[in-house]
Order: structure tokens, then C-alpha cells, then sequence
């Protein structure tokens, strides 16, 4: 007979893709992806992590308005908050968010959420390593250890190491065809790029079936009832919820149009999780292609193209969590920024600094956090970049700390001593 420890524990189930088609056990209560759970219960709070892979132009995202120095530097890539003379009557301008700073026009579904004071932006943030590589300032930055390679933990495996509290399967996701190097430690984590190809497998589970002449159902129904409460509840409903018709089955709320791409599956799947209160805390996604070398365009091209896309997810996504918002924090990074100087392609090399959204009910929204220290020739890092005046960690530690309750900043990144960054109230 399976024990309750035996389904609970990491050694006891295990999660594994099966391609297309794979199903979980049809028995259980079909109420996994319902509406939110009764008044009063305990629901666990995420966090989401959206990494921008090629390093995203910090200074195309969130322009400094009307800054004459970056006019200079970029004469083909530098934007204007008002239409200027000769442009296509079509073609957008910057988003004046009213602090100094602009908002690339790709980013529009993402105005809402900074007018309701959800949605922040850190400026000149990043990692200290000077590091122009993408591997290595990648790979710094999920383990937290920036310039110290070798660490063999993730940040994020680390922070649900110090949770303090006991887990379900699916309380580490990472919406992604292998498991982020932010994930990899000690605690159980799972990479899936479609949830509708999971299905569960216990040890010996088809030699036991087989032996006792009975399917992997009446196993479970075997189990007794008492598997079916508390924490073996939430892990049995994560089961049901990864059966393929369950996941199929499943409509956004009204109004919520994912884009088709893989940051919009992604997050429409992490959507199903939380929704699903299946004791998911922390999920990882990833938008690629922001080494923007050549051709990066202004209103239109390369960089506006990946901006959107990241921007129409996360909103469809915030949309579509509805009562369960108050659960979750969701944070952008990417490993480095832009240099400030266009190059002769018409794009913008590896350079420092870069910026950050940060998204939640509690996040101090509306404002441009961290500090800016302007585009002079003198202000640049090496003299050709923006610079890093917001350690990365200052950021996670915040919404480590305020949101998922983590007090041990210096566990979570070995090392750091250095202060939290305010973005969350009280």
C-alpha cells in the first residue's frame, strides 16, 4: 500500500513528460480549475520571474524625454513623446509616464497597470560583474553570485529553501523547455512547456499495476481517503489539473487574449496554476530575442516586435488572474543592458545597465525607482554605458522578502550585504 509520505515526499512522486496526449488519474473531484477557494482559505503567494534573454535595451524601454545627449548618441534610434515633423502619421511616440521618463509605444497594453499605481518601472539596474557576455552575466544573475562562477544553486531554488514551510510538486514551475540554472539546488523543481504532457508516475507503479493485475487508478483509490486532505489534497488536485483535457478545458477569464507566442503560453500556464491552488510559489518564464545588434527600429522592428509581446502577455496575464492578483508579484530582468551610443548597423551593442518592471498590488506603482544618473558623457560606465546604480539583488530581496516572507537576505544571496530597494508597501 502507498503511504501518505510516499506520495508527498520528492522520492514518492515524481512529474514527467509523456508528449502529447499524456493524462493523470480521471477520478478526483473536477473542481481544480474552479473559481477562487472558500472565504478564509490559506492560498500561497507567488512569485514570477520573466527573464529577457539577449539583454534588453533598458534605454529603448524607458527613455529619459527630450534628453540631448541621447538624441546625439542615438540620431536614429533616440524617441521623441511628441510626433515630430516628417514622420508617417501613423508612427507612435514615446508614452510620457509623467516622471521624466517615456515609455516605448510597444509597451501601451502596459499603461493601464502604471495609471491603477500596480505596475513599476527600476531604472539603471543590473549586476555589478562588468561583464559583456551573455553566458556569464546570465548565468551570475540566477545564481545571485555575481563575478563568482561555480555556485551551485539558483536564486530562486534557494529562496524555496527558506519558505519555512512544507510543498507541494508544483511549488517550483519554470514554464520552459529545461530547468533555468535560477532553479537548479536542492528543492524539487519542474521545467514543462505544456502542462497538457505531464501526467504522474510513482516508483515501481507499472510493475506494481501489473503485478497486482490493476490499473494506476485503483492504486490510488486504494490509498484511502485521508490522502485526499490538507497538503495531499493540494498535491492530488495539481495531478487532476495536469490531465490534458483538464488543461485543454480551460478558458482565460472574459475579455483575455494571450498572444500566440511562447511568453503568452507560458504565462497562460502559470495562470492555470495559481488559479488552480495547486501550491505553486515561485514560476519562471522566458521572452528571447533582445540582442538587438542590427536593425533594432524604433516604433517598429526588432525591439518593438519582442516588446509587445512581452507587454500584451503580462497584461493578458494580469487580466486574467483576477481575485487571485492580491497573490501574486511578478518581476522582469534581463542580463545586461545597451550601450547608449547606436552602432553602424542601426542596432545597439552589449552594454551595463538596463531596467526592470515589477508588477503587484503592493508594488509602489506609477513611479520610476532606483537612481538615474542622466546620459553625460562623464555619468557613463567605461564612458559608453548606462550604469549600474541598482544592484539586481536589491530588487529580488524586496519582493523575496515582502512578498514570499524570506527575511534572510544574505541565504538567499551569499555575499550581499547590501540594502533592499523599496518597492513594496507595507
Amino acid at each position: 500500500m502507498w503511504t501518505r509520505r510516499m506520495f508527498l515526499k520528492a522520492g514518492g512522486i515524481a512529474l514527467f513528460s509523456v508528449g502529447a496526449g499524456g493524462i493523470g488519474p480521471r477520478f478526483l473531484s473536477r473542481t481544480a480549475l474552479a473559481a477562487p477557494g472558500p472565504a478564509g482559505s490559506a492560498r500561497r503567494k507567488v512569485l514570477v520571474t520573466i527573464f529577457q534573454r539577449g539583454a534588453m535595451d533598458g534605454l529603448m524601454a524607458v527613455s529619459p524625454l527630450d534628453d540631448a545627449a541621447l538624441r546625439t548618441l542615438r540620431p536614429r534610434l533616440a524617441m521623441s513623446a511628441a510626433r515630430a515633423a516628417g514622420r508617417s502619421a501613423g508612427e507612435a511616440a514615446l508614452l510620457d509616464l509623467g516622471t521624466g521618463f517615456g515609455l516605448h509605444p510597444a509597451f501601451a497594453p502596459l499603461v493601464p497597470l502604471w495609471k491603477e499605481g500596480r505596475l513599476g518601472i527600476v531604472h539603471a539596474v543590473g549586476s555589478p560583474d562588468p561583464t559583456r557576455s551573455h553566458f556569464d552575466a546570465q548565468d551570475y544573475m540566477e545564481t545571485g553570485t555575481p563575478g563568482r562562477k561555480g555556485t551551485p544553486s539558483g536564486w530562486l531554488n534557494r529562496a524555496v529553501g527558506l519558505l519555512g514551510h512544507e510543498g507541494t510538486p508544483l511549488r517550483a514551475v519554470s514554464l520552459t523547455a529545461a530547468l533555468p540554472r535560477a532553479l537548479y539546488g536542492d528543492q524539487p523543481a519542474i521545467a514543462v512547456t505544456d502542462l497538457a504532457d505531464f501526467r504522474v508516475k510513482l516508483p515501481g507503479e507499472e510493475r506494481a499495476a501489473s503485478a497486482a493485475g490493476q490499473g494506476f487508478e485503483a492504486l490510488y483509490e486504494q490509498a484511502g481517503p485521508g490522502l485526499l486532505r490538507d497538503t495531499g489534497g493540494e498535491t492530488f488536485r495539481a495531478v487532476e489539473m495536469l490531465a490534458a483535457s483538464e488543461v485543454a478545458r480551460y478558458r482565460p477569464a472574459p475579455g483575455v487574449d494571450y498572444p500566440r507566442s511562447p511568453l503568452g503560453d507560458a504565462l497562460r500556464q502559470i495562470a492555470i496554476l495559481v488559479k488552480a491552488d495547486v501550491g505553486l510559489e515561485v514560476a519562471f518564464a522566458e521572452s528571447g530575442g533582445w540582442d538587438t545588434h542590427v536593425q533594432q527600429g524604433t516604433a517598429n522592428g526588432t525591439f518593438a516586435r519582442r516588446a509587445a509581446d512581452l507587454a500584451q502577455a503580462i497584461a493578458a496575464f494580469w487580466k486574467d488572474l483576477g481575485p487571485y492578483q492580491d497573490d501574486v508579484a511578478l518581476s522582469t530582468v534581463t542580463e545586461f543592458g545597451r550601450t547608449v551610443r547606436e552602432n553602424g548597423s542601426g542596432g545597439t551593442d552589449h552594454g551595463h545597465g538596463s531596467c526592470l518592471f515589477v508588477l503587484g498590488n503592493r508594488v509602489q506603482g506609477g513611479k520610476v525607482h532606483g537612481a538615474f544618473p542622466g546620459l553625460e558623457p562623464g555619468a557613463l560606465f567605461e564612458g559608453r554605458d548606462l550604469p549600474v546604480t541598482t544592484d539586481f539583488r536589491s530588487v529580488f530581496c524586496e519582493l523575496a522578502g515582502r512578498h514570499l516572507g524570506i527575511q534572510d537576505d544574505t541565504r538567499l544571496f551569499p555575499g550581499w550585504t547590501g540594502p533592499r530597494l523599496p518597492l513594496l508597501r507595507a
